[in-house]
């Protein structure tokens, strides 16, 4: 049986661009978010990771479901997958990277080459929702 790591997303799309990270060290962008922790609902997770990375405040009644994608993880042995939910929901605040956050950029479907796996599955994913260039 494949490990599968859990991992919430949000996407956040701005002027046909989706916002996504790059951790101190690593060498792709992905979109923000992370793994719960303990008994983490999904929206407690998503809530949590972007107050971390990004130093906003998601509010909690705007979350939405938005898709899911698994696809093989990043700089980890071949089979080891990682499903990610990706979520979308308002804030408030300025994003701003914090903690292991490095840089922060946008991508249209045209950055996929600097994207992980899943990120290339989102990309494309939004591209064909038409909701990025």
């Amino acid at each position: 049986m494949a490990e599968i790591i859990d991992k919430i997303a949000w996407f956040y799309i701005k002027e046909r661009k989706l916002l996504v990270v790059r951790s101190y060290n690593k060498d792709k962008f992905y979109a923000p978010g992370g793994k719960r922790e303990g008994s983490e609902s999904d929206e407690q997770t998503l809530i949590r990771e972007i107050k971390e990375e990004l130093g906003v405040n998601v509010k909690p009644e705007t979350i939405r479901h938005v898709q899911t994608f698994k696809a093989q993880a990043h700089g980890l042995p071949d089979g080891v997958m990682v499903q990610v939910a990706g979520y979308s929901a308002d804030f408030e605040g300025t994003v701003s990277p914090q903690s292991e956050i490095e840089e922060l950029t946008w991508f249209t479907y045209a950055d996929m080459v600097r994207a992980t796996e899943p990120g290339k599955l989102i990309l494309t994913w939004l591209k064909e929702q038409n909701l990025i260039d």
